[in-house]
């Protein structure tokens, strides 16, 4: 039975660029996944491209593709990755650029592109899960993008594409595409498609399944994590799936790890909703088959809903920071002090804030009051502001920085920033709303 073997370079769009040169150089694979999108990431993109047209795409596309893109050709590996965001034509236009400067000629690349929706919902006036509609938003609607399926990364590759880029492609259909492809797939093939989606929630975050995440020192500890290898799945023609990694790399795959990345982000392990198959996790079973090699079986599959989950990004607020620190004797009392001043100051100055938020770093940021702990020897005062304009936000921070003369003693290292946020929310369109396209470019 045929085996083909993907490896994952990237698990988020900043993600280290070392372990994708590994597994290029040292995988033996067929293909070479980068997943660089997250909810906020595209609407981000979008803001952007509409700042500059030619841009919109993943920061770091040049990178990655210049240290890859010599090493993929010469071990006859295909790249597939989502880093078009809001721009896949652009980026696979960068790509083409950079393949022709490292003399790569003859080179592949295709753009799918249909996942931006955004003209369509709004036609629809579709409600949104934050209680509103995209009417409802007006004009700080900045993009609407369907999470699109498999179906266009199969086409690319089976149009002879060495590169294929997607905008907002769902994450396990990355990894999904190459194995309908190969396999020859039929896209109502359900349980099959369920195993090809369970292979590729597996793959998605990279370093989370060798290790990455999954450390905790003392109870679970993972041996070289600054070397951490990435993940190379060997997917069978029957769906089954080994995880490995590159031997003598960082890290570790284990059953623990596995399991703990399948059930990363799942809310109903026997429901999981893809664009192309609702995908069931309830059988699945996972065994150790050798060091650093486990052994994934039963994944299943349903029908499609024939909705596509769509994120919606807009301008939601303005958002004003300032931090500074107390180290010493009494420097909980003196960062308490800090934070009632600054809220009696935002009052005083009549500050626009729609909400404020003050924390001490250290002591109860995360989840409050620290029940039964000692107190630390430092502190970080955080206090953010919510508003409706640039300069409201401005007035926070610069309420925190006066700390360094008008505050308690000893405060160092002050820090502000005032910026615009985009916030995500998410609605369901048909998926016939996506109208996939598949666009060549050739070096």
């Amino acid at each position: 039975m045929r085996t083909i073997r993907i490896g994952a370079g990237a698990g988020y769009s900043g993600d280290r660029i070392e372990p994708a040169i590994e597994l290029a150089e040292k995988g033996a694979l067929d293909y070479l996944v980068f997943e660089c999108l997250a909810e906020r990431t595209i609407a981000l993109a979008q803001q952007a491209r509409m700042k500059d047209p030619a841009g919109g795409y993943d920061p770091l596309l040049a990178a990655r593709m210049q240290a890859v893109l010599p090493i993929c050709r010469v071990n006859k590996v295909r790249i597939i990755t989502n880093m078009g965001a809001a721009n896949p034509l652009g980026a696979a236009e960068a790509t083409r650029s950079i393949a022709r400067k490292l003399g790569l000629s003859g080179l592949k690349i295709a753009a799918v592109t249909g996942d931006d929706v955004l003209t369509k919902a709004k036609d629809a006036d579709l409600a949104l899960d934050n209680g509103d509609t995209i009417k409802g938003l007006g004009n700080r609607v900045v993009s609407a993008n369907a999470y699109i399926g498999a179906r266009g990364i199969a086409d690319a590759l089976a149009a002879g594409a060495d590169v294929v880029i997607t905008g907002r492609a769902a994450d396990p259909a990355l990894f999904l595409g190459p194995l309908v492809h190969e396999f020859g797939w039929a896209m109502d093939d359900w349980d099959l498609l369920g195993k090809g989606t369970m292979v590729g929630h597996l793959l998605e975050c990279a370093g989370q399944i060798t290790g990455g995440y999954f450390a905790d020192p003392g109870v679970k500890d993972v041996q070289d994590l600054a070397r951490l290898g990435f993940p190379i799945g060997e997917v069978r023609e029957d769906g089954d799936l080994v995880v490995t990694k590159v031997a003598g790399s960082g890290g570790c795959v284990t059953p623990a790890t596995v399991k703990e990345q399948l059930l990363y982000e799942i809310h109903d392990p026997a429901e999981y909703f893809q664009p192309d198959v609702v995908a069931d996790f309830s059988q699945v079973r996972v065994e150790e088959v050798g060091p650093d090699r486990v052994h994934v079986t039963g994944g299943r599959g349903k029908p499609k809903t024939g909705l596509l989950k769509t994120s919606v990004g807009y301008i939601d607020s303005y958002v004003g920071e300032g931090q500074i620190s107390y180290a010493g004797p009494g420097a909980v009392a003196r960062g308490r002090l800090a934070l009632d001043i600054v809220r009696e100051r935002v009052a005083m100055t009549g500050a626009q804030t729609t909400e404020l938020r003050c924390d001490l770093i250290g002591v109860n940021a995360l989840h409050g009051e620290a029940s039964g702990a000692g107190a630390p020897y430092e502190v970080r005062v955080r206090v953010t502001g919510r508003t409706e304009t640039l300069a409201e936000a401005v007035k926070i921070g610069n309420e925190v920085e006066t700390l360094y003369t008008n505050g308690p003693a000893g405060g160092g290292g002050a820090w502000k920033s005032a910026r615009e946020v985009i916030a995500v929310a998410s609605c369901l369109v048909p998926e016939n709303a996506a109208q996939l396209s598949v666009s060549l470019v050739e070096a």
